[in-house]
């Protein structure tokens, strides 16, 4: 196979979710660097996020070189650069007016493209590398990620799906990960991982899992659910390392985990939690059922985009367990009670923990969005 000429990228971020963006571009930066041998700047607008899911970045650089990447603190006062060959603006966010103008006084013109949120949804199929023509002449293309093969595809290194599955298929890997974490797995416990928004229907599915006869141990990394959390154990401020126990119920603590860690947890429970873009396809590729708090949005037009996700990951199941599994997810998602819905859940887990595996390998046999963005600008020149 001939070699992919390096190409210079530029990728900017700006910072909207707390980790969910700059999750997405950071994923995507390491891959066109280390599977691709692409030479990638990665623009931030908040160095501290960033610095929170890559420990060894610096919040106080404006640039750093983390594992190959040029990463960049993207001030408002924009110095003027030559742009890169090829330019993506992470979900929409606006470019500076002088890096545009810059784009458009190259002799040879850039690839823009707009890199779009994940969706299900029918029409992104269509919308996927159109062109919009600019009034400066440029054109820029939309570039949407998703779960079918007229798509953009989804963001997975080529070794993940492997990696993962020999993680699992190790008997004391989970274990040996959760014990560096400082947590001591309960032997025959349901491990459930935790990373949310906000949501009241919380107190009613802790209260399901504290009164179920198996023990469940819950692991919850910091962030904005452990307010929730607290508020339904009715005691003070939770840290990291905390465990309190209710019932059936063993709540763990966990610090903020930088990717790779995040990855690990999600493979080693026994059922995930997620929320937002980046988390929610990284429980995906564990292979393990799920639960997603998807982003709320003005007029609830985040429902198209959880129906149609459900839609698609349903095809196959047994009418209970795709009813049991909706029934889930809107409750969640919609912050109503989950006692019953829960109950119905465990009542399919068997055949919706195959599911998820037979999910990700499908999944996983299409092209991945790093690949499919080096190819269409291949396609492109």
């Amino acid at each position: 196979m001939p070699a992919v000429p390096v190409v210079k990228w530029d990728i900017f971020c700006s910072v909207v979710d707390n980790f969910g963006d700059i999750g997405v571009t950071w994923r995507l930066a390491k891959q066109l660097v280390a599977e691709h041998d692409q030479s990638v700047r990665l623009w931030v607008d908040d160095v501290s996020a960033f610095a929170r899911i890559c420990p060894a970045a610096d919040a106080q650089l404006d640039h750093q070189v983390q594992q190959g990447v040029d990463v960049y603190a993207w001030h408002a006062q924009w110095s003027a650069i030559e742009p890169g060959d090829v330019v993506i603006e992470g979900f929409a966010c606006h470019l500076p007016d002088t890096y545009v103008a810059a784009m458009a006084a190259r002799a040879r013109k850039p690839l823009w493209l707009n890199l779009e949120y994940l969706s299900a949804e029918g029409w992104v199929a269509g919308c996927h590398g159109l062109p919009s023509m600019q009034s400066n002449g440029l054109q820029k293309y939309f570039f949407f990620p998703g779960f079918t093969a007229d798509t953009g595809g989804l963001l997975r290194e080529a070794a993940l799906v492997p990696e993962r599955q020999a993680f699992q298929a190790d008997a004391a890997a989970g274990g040996n990960f959760l014990r560096g974490l400082g947590v001591e797995p309960i032997a025959g416990a349901r491990l459930i991982s935790l990373f949310a928004y906000e949501n009241k229907a919380l107190h009613s599915w802790l209260d399901a899992l504290s009164a179920l006869p198996q023990t469940t141990q819950l692991l919850v990394p910091e962030g904005r659910i452990l307010g929730d959390v607290q508020a339904w154990l009715g005691d003070g401020k939770l840290l990291a390392g905390d465990c309190q126990v209710r019932g059936k119920l063993q709540i763990n603590v966990l610090p903020f985990l930088e990717q790779s860690q995040y990855d690990r947890l999600l493979w080693s429970c026994d059922f995930n939690a997620v929320r937002g873009e980046d988390s929610f396809l990284r429980a995906q590729w564990a292979g393990r059922p799920m639960l997603w708090h998807i982003y709320p949005q003005e007029e609830g037009a985040h429902w198209d985009k959880l129906n149609a996700f459900l839609k698609l990951y349903t095809e196959g199941l047994s009418a209970p367990a795709r009813e049991a599994l909706i029934s889930l997810w809107r409750d969640w998602n919609s912050r109503q009670s989950m006692t019953k819905s829960w109950s119905f859940w465990l009542e399919n887990a068997d055949e919706l923990t195959i599911h998820a595996e037979k999910w990700c390998l499908e999944q996983a046999s299409c092209a991945d969005l790093a690949a499919a963005l080096v190819q269409f600008q291949q396609n492109w020149i």
